[in-house]
């Protein structure tokens, strides 16, 4: 479907005119595809959250809050940050300094950063002053880009320029989102502008970016200015599906995916009422087709507009609608995380002077995100394995596998289920991820005989999953540890030596002067061998060191899991990259 779209769309473009460079076709995330929005967390918090959290958890992404200079508006709104002043990386929640360093921890954690990109709009004309970085500008005027009032449209109608009639495709798109100034994306000098900003941030490592508000400018004009950026970034555009006359979704699936807004209407509405069974072929209900769609329950705008049925405010139910998202085979899944409120319009929890705080979950910040980080790894496991093993108990309990590596039960009913389900998995002991973090498992753990049958019992309000990346000491056939031989080809100049530096602490935690080093004994062959725990996910890359200069090899992250049953050993051999 996708190459399809993509083809419309550049037939579009060479009817105006335009046409797509070398980046056109849609970039994916990746296999590491979960995505969390840690929704206006500062810099700072964001990069402890990639080391600690995200990397070795195994999170793909994280989407971060618009980072130019936005608008200072009274009472320090979260929307303030959606209305640009200028492309500088001056926002509340950190400087440019900041903002790259950021980017590189991040990276170093094996987590790609996805920037929400405002490119519809600056400021509106309530909000007159000066900016987040120090910029002075007025409406239609904005002398740090710069932008004057010919870059931008003026469409006439509604006595303020404002969109009245969303029916209106025109109108839409060439009027005034609630007051903010539309630019004139068809312009050549504005385009220009909006893919400098994007490329300025692809040079400091940005791997991606969420177009806001994506509706409002036309897919082709929206193509080609991210079609002009550098590289080949990821690419979503939020679009929310309207009425007859409205541009729709599918429209800009041939420059990147799109945001699914049926997808958390129909799977929060299932998890609140208890209507489970009905998530039975759930593709089939949405508009866009899997490999053209971001889900998610809940988003930033929709906890706050009314959409959300579900939001962190519902508690175990909103959890299990969290954890559904990263086990159901469909789209990109998006994890929403950010802080508690009480008012729409409230923004972060932040110092005297506006600038956000940094995160410490419990204190205002949520992070929900925490609560189902275990199911990130179940999701690695089960790869791109479909659906299989559906059951159901025609109402409030569900179960299905994905290929032979991933299995996992929800329960919304107000007692306990006990049965004995075909999981799908090989023989041996399971971990159950959403009760315990690691190995070996203790009481939650579940034995499969050698059928692919396990009997489990699933709390009320509760799921269990299980995956071959946790493997349990049930059936007597597991491992406690795992003896890993690593080994890489790499040459070195002299001086330099070779370690493996890791996200669990046997590797140092991701801290190159923890790192364990590797014997040139057997040059250039590098070896060391390391017990670890067993059934373990476990992400490393390999390090030169000489005195206090460190050499990263290239991205991505490795990632293997230690064995979990006999013999309980292993040799990574690997190749410097």
């Amino acid at each position: 479907m996708r190459k399809l779209i993509a083809c419309a769309v550049a037939a579009l473009l060479a009817a105006s005119g335009l046409t797509t460079g070398a980046g056109a076709g849609p970039a994916t995330p990746g296999a590491k595809d979960v995505i969390v929005h840690l929704f206006q967390w500062p810099w700072a918090s964001v990069a402890n959250e990639c080391a600690a959290v995200l990397g070795p958890k195994g999170f793909g992404g994280v989407q971060v809050s618009p980072p130019q200079e936005h608008v200072l508006v009274a009472g320090r709104p979260w929307w303030q940050d959606y209305q640009p002043v200028s492309y500088r990386l001056e926002s509340r929640r950190g400087n440019r300094a900041a903002f790259a360093s950021m980017v590189s921890t991040c990276h170093a954690a094996g987590v790609k950063i996805y920037v929400d990109a405002v490119v519809n709009h600056t400021a509106g004309g309530t909000s007159t002053g000066t900016g987040s970085g120090g910029s002075a500008y007025s409406h239609y005027a904005y002398p740090a880009v710069p932008y004057g009032t010919d870059d931008f449209h003026h469409c006439g109608r509604n006595g303020n320029d404002d969109i009245a009639n969303y029916g209106d495709r025109w109108e839409v798109q060439n009027c005034e989102l609630v007051d903010l100034a539309d630019l004139k994306t068809e312009s050549s000098y504005v385009r220009g502008k909006l893919t400098a900003y994007l490329n300025d941030l692809v040079s400091l490592g940005v791997d991606g970016f969420r177009v806001d508000a994506a509706k409002h400018l036309p897919a082709g004009d929206l193509a080609a200015i991210v079609d002009a950026v550098t590289g080949d970034p990821y690419v979503f555009s939020e679009v929310i599906e309207g009425g007859s006359g409205e541009p729709a979704p599918e429209e800009y699936a041939g420059i990147g995916d799109v945001t699914e807004f049926r997808y958390g209407d129909v799977v929060s509405s299932a998890f609140r009422d208890g209507n489970l069974a009905q998530l039975d072929g759930l593709p089939g209900r949405m508009r866009l087709a899997s490999d053209d769609a971001v889900a998610f329950i809940d988003n930033h705008d929709t906890q706050r507009n009314g959409r959300s049925v579900l939001t962190y405010k519902n508690g175990t139910t909103y959890r299990l609608a969290q954890a559904f998202l990263l086990a159901y085979p469909y789209g990109v899944p998006q994890v929403m995380s950010g802080y508690d409120f009480s008012g729409a319009d409230q923004g972060p929890p932040a110092a005297g002077d506006g600038t956000t705080s940094q995160v410490t979950c419990g204190s205002g910040w949520v992070c929900e995100h925490r609560a189902i980080a275990n199911l990130v790894a179940w999701r690695a496991s089960a790869g791109s394995a479909g659906l299989g093993n559906w059951w159901s108990n025609g109402s409030n309990q569900i179960a299905f596998s994905r290929g032979g590596a991933a299995f996992i039960a929800f329960n919304r009913g107000s007692s306990s289920l006990t049965r004995t389900f075909a999981t799908g998995l090989a023989a041996g002991g399971y971990c159950d991820v959403l009760a315990v973090d690691g190995n070996p498992c203790g009481g939650a753990s579940y034995t499969v005989d050698g059928s692919g049958q396990a009997t489990i019992t699933v709390a009320a309000g509760a799921a269990v999953a299980l995956h071959t990346g946790a493997r349990g000491p049930g059936g007597g056939t597991g491992c406690s540890t795992a003896s890993v031989s690593f080994a890489v080809n790499a040459t070195t100049t002299w001086g330099q030596n070779v370690f493996v530096v890791g996200d669990v602490p046997e590797l140092g935690s991701w801290n190159p002067a923890q790192a364990v080093a590797l014997s040139s004994a057997a040059y250039p062959i590098w070896r060391a061998t390391v017990t670890l725990s067993a059934g373990r996910a476990v992400a490393y890359k390999y390090i030169k060191k000489e005195g206090s200069t460190v050499v990263w090899e290239s991205d991505p992250n490795r990632s293997r899991t230690t064995p979990s049953v006999s013999p309980c050993s292993a040799a990574w051999d690997d190749s410097w990259r």
